[in-house]
């Protein structure tokens, strides 16, 4: 496929478009993507082959879908289908219609327009700061919302694009993303800056918040940018009939939901997020979207990223890229969405109202691309009249175009974070279980097992006078190998086995190796395993967790933390069947917030007579009374807060013991909660209380 690079030289406006393509040969395209897709699969990360091979088929499913659809009314249907699917996977948006209490901060003046420090509420306390760009010239303005990307500063990110909109006859509002600029959830007053580090770890942090309760987090962000169009259309200087938007990277995500969900605005212009997950998806988690940036479920939906183009048809939208996007919004994707796009919109005789451009250089808005911006708009929303070129301006630090006197929003009278609001949500929302549905649930996700022995590989074998040690490999699922360690006493008959999840090591606490070989010496059977994990990238921060590969899952309608505890349980098929074992006599010991996997596990089969849980968070309900946690994407499951807690898993074991040590809340600190806890006198490896404590917590497991 060839690209089509905007050259001014050659290209007078409006942008050069390619020739329209039949429909055969665009369905060709699509499907060549999608087995590239398949190509891309790394023997050497069976997860992420499993997960691009669940990929390929939803969105084989969509693609001969798209390709039964050629007239106005099926189209009509499908944006029906598909406008009814996004708000159900997204948690719907807020009703909430209430003053948005918009306040004119302070003023930045120049001979050709005027910037306006704002500050406006989205949501009842949840402060939306902003700067507005206008003529300085009276009359009634187009406008544009300009949305920002990944810049912790936020809203100056495009002044340079607001400002010469503004020169160019436009009303422009930039306005700060949450958990970015003057809105920084987890702000420290001590420290004057956010905990989380910037704004990427908050975003990732939020979205596993949300969605425990069965919400996107796209979701606030999307209501954010639909408030501040209210704003906008109630201004008296503009005209609320010429409604733009644009941005770039995480603003072209927004721009992209935004243009799809709201039919007020009448140009879009999304760049450097709009790529088909056909490219996106295959990616090892490497600079892809963060939390906001893709909606739950959207794969297993029948969705993809050319929907929300299509859902707008036929308003106008201009596809950005660049030749060297060094993330994962790669232009041949781009090029897929605005193909499909542009087929589409034949279907309404307006495939000239879908344009693709690719600038140079790496991610970002060079100014070809910025300049495209500005005859896009002109040309939409101004018939076409006037100068797309951009002028020389006055650049703005940061701190002259801060809206509150702090710098941040938390010190407004009555200002709520995320959290808080997320907190009313699942109020509202909660509606207590059973333990019958819970088990229900537990299968509905697929965490029991059928009994039946996995295969099961010994990879090389050890042995000594009071034990050997088997390093093996089994199946859990089709293609998903899991490593792990038998240790077998050289006693004869079967014996009484524990299964103990690899992981979470703890200073001062004894290793997951030492306690298996110590339990082994016992006369217990081992097995020392790890589910299901990936070799996708999360670099984020330590507190974010394993969040792509979960993210990832979500997108294809799978749960990881039901499925680690479905591979715990192929670990107890396995010992069941094993012939050192007493199958009457099984236990299990997990560390950590793997602790949860195991407690689903133990919940969901009564094989796993009793269970140690050592500093596993003891509530999930508590991961929503704070703006920070970690490892919380290791627990999600979506919508299971609502009806359960932890407590309520172990009530489903019945009269199976847990032992429940040192339980800690979501940023890993040991909570004093009384009875059943129990709690180790203290930590660190120069006491000479450190080992017999974890001695007196093993044996408890084994008696």
């Amino acid at each position: 496929m060839s690209l089509h690079l905007y050259n001014r030289k050659h290209t007078p406006s409006p942008l050069q478009l390619p020739t329209k393509r039949p429909v055969s040969i665009l369905i060709f395209a699509i499907f060549l993507a999608l087995s590239s897709l398949s190509a891309q699969e790394t023997p050497q990360d069976p997860v992420l082959s499993w997960m691009n091979e669940i990929a390929l088929q939803e969105l084989q499913q969509r693609a001969e879908t798209i390709r039964e659809i050629h007239t106005v009314a099926q189209a009509e249907h499908r944006k029906q289908v598909v406008h009814t699917r996004l708000l159900d996977i997204l948690g719907g948006l807020p009703d909430y219609k209430g003053p948005l209490n918009s306040r004119v901060i302070g003023q930045l003046r120049n001979d050709s327009y005027t910037i306006e420090k704002l500050i406006y509420q989205s949501l009842p306390g949840f402060y939306v700061t902003a700067n507005l760009y206008r003529p300085n010239r009276p009359g009634r303005y187009p406008a544009v919302l300009l949305q920002a990307g990944h810049t912790q500063e936020g809203k100056p990110e495009n002044q340079r694009i607001a400002a010469n909109l503004a020169m160019k006859g436009f009303v422009v509002l930039c306005f700060d993303p949450i958990g970015q600029g003057e809105r920084e959830q987890t702000y420290s007053r001590q420290l004057h800056a956010p905990l989380a580090g910037w704004s990427v770890p908050e975003h990732i942090e939020m979205g596993a918040q949300a969605q425990l309760i069965g919400e996107g987090l796209a979701r606030y962000f999307i209501w954010d940018a639909m408030r501040s169009l209210d704003y906008l259309a109630s201004r008296p200087d503009v005209d609320a009939s010429r409604l733009g938007a644009a941005g770039c990277s995480g603003g072209g995500a927004l721009t992209t939901f935004t243009g799809a969900l709201d039919p007020r605005l009448k140009v879009v212009i999304p760049g450097c997020y709009p790529t088909s997950f056909q490219l996106l998806f295959p990616t090892e988690g490497t600079g892809g979207p963060d939390a906001e940036m893709v909606f739950p479920r959207f794969l297993a939906s029948g969705l993809d990223t050319a929907d929300f183009v299509e859902l707008s048809a036929p308003t106008p939208w201009l596809l950005q890229a660049t030749e060297h996007d060094q993330y994962n919004f790669i232009h041949e994707g781009v090029q897929l969405v605005y193909e499909e796009a542009r087929e589409w919109y034949s279907i309404y005789e307006a495939q000239d109202n879908v344009g693709f451009l690719v600038g140079p250089g790496w991610h970002g808005m060079p100014v070809v691309s910025r300049e495209a911006v500005y005859e896009w708009m002109i040309r939409w929303l101004k018939n076409g009249q006037g100068d797309f070129h951009e002028q020389p301006l006055k650049m703005y630090t940061n701190h002259e175009l801060l809206v509150t006197a702090s710098g941040n929003v938390e010190n407004e009278a009555g200002s709520r974070k995320l959290y808080q609001q997320l907190l009313v949500d699942f109020h509202a929302k909660e509606h207590p279980g059973t333990v019958l549905e819970l088990m229900a649930e537990l299968r509905n996700l697929k965490i029991p097992t059928d009994g039946s022995a996995p295969a099961v590989k010994i990879l090389n074998e050890v042995n000594d006078s009071e034990s050997r040690q088997e390093h093996i490999t089994f199946e859990s699922d089709p293609g998903i190998w899991l490593d792990a360690t038998l240790y077998i006493p050289s006693s004869p008959g079967r014996k009484p086995a524990v299964l103990m999840v690899k992981g979470n090591e703890y200073f001062g606490v004894m290793p997951t190796a030492t306690m298996a070989e110590q339990m082994a010496k016992l006369g217990r059977v081992v097995l020392k395993m790890e589910p299901r994990t990936s070799s996708m990238k999360n670099d984020t921060g330590p507190s974010t967790g394993d969040w792509v590969t979960n993210l990832q899952a979500n997108l294809i309608g799978r749960n990881l933390p039901a499925l680690r505890a479905h591979d715990i349980l192929r670990g107890i098929d396995l010992l069941a069947a094993h012939p050192d074992v007493d199958p009457g006599s099984i236990r299990g010991a997990a560390r950590g917030v793997k602790g949860i996997w195991l407690l689903l596990a133990a919940a969901a089969d009564p094989r796993i007579g009793k269970i140690w849980l050592d500093r596993t968070p003891y509530s999930l309900r508590a991961a929503l009374e704070n703006s920070m946690t970690t490892d919380l994407w290791d627990a999600v499951i979506p919508n299971f807060v609502l009806h359960w807690d932890l407590n309520d898993l172990v009530k489903a074991m019945g009269t199976h013991q847990v032992l429940w040590t040192d339980p800690t809340n979501w940023m890993s600190r040991v909570v004093a909660l009384g009875p059943p806890f129990q709690y180790r006198y203290v930590l660190g490896d120069t006491t000479d209380l450190a080992n017999p404590q974890d001695d007196a917590y093993f044996r408890e497991l084994l008696h």
